[in-house]
């Protein structure tokens, strides 16, 4: 019985949408955002050097002996 559901209310009109904020940096803004993208390149590169296996698996021979009481 669709003629006892109410009726959908009409859409509001679309705004246009607001003219974005100029593009432009000043020099300070891009030192700022060098000096970030450095940081997080440093930081990236510190965390690569603590890994030791490479894309191939672990690049280390393995220790095949194993010690005995006497010493050798």
């Amino acid at each position: 019985m669709g003629f006892l559901k109410p009726k959908m209310p009409p859409l509001p009109p679309v705004q246009p949408l607001p003219e974005p904020p100029s593009s432009e940096l000043s020099q300070e803004e891009k030192d700022e955002i060098a000096a970030e993208q450095a940081a997080i390149e440093r930081k990236r590169k510190g965390r690569r050097s603590t890994i030791l296996t490479g894309p191939l698996g672990v690049e280390e021979e393995a220790e095949t002996e194993k010690k005995t009481l006497l010493g050798s």
